[in-house]
């Protein structure tokens, strides 16, 4: 494990957004979702999400999910992916998707 410091913490925007489509990737290397996730304010951004083992498409659309916005975008094959949507990894390495378990506006911020 390495050590930060609070400043280095504070650089990372989290937030909290709502899953507005998700659709499959066949192009992707690894089993992946096309997902398009609102962040209120901060507008519709798009993410590659490796999460194909525990959801399916449809389950996700409207489902509250946690990021980090201010990566910058990265290339996957055909798609740009802006965000990196959070998860804890099971028992076999496949991601559990990380949300807040109350309901909150999309954008919220994350401390």
């Amino acid at each position: 494990m390495v050590t930060i410091s609070w400043g280095d913490f504070e650089k990372v925007d989290m937030r909290v957004g709502v899953v507005t489509d998700a659709r499959e990737f066949p192009e992707a290397r690894r089993p992946a979702y096309r997902l398009w996730i609102d962040f209120g304010p901060l507008g519709v951004k798009r993410a590659s999400a490796q999460i194909t083992a525990h959801y399916r498409p449809e389950a996700l659309i409207g489902r509250h999910v946690v990021a980090v916005v201010n990566f910058p975008s990265k290339q996957i094959g055909p798609f740009v992916s802006e965000v990196l949507v959070l998860g804890a990894y099971d028992e076999v390495g496949q991601v559990i998707l990380l949300h807040p378990d109350t309901a909150v506006a999309p954008g919220s911020k994350i401390g």
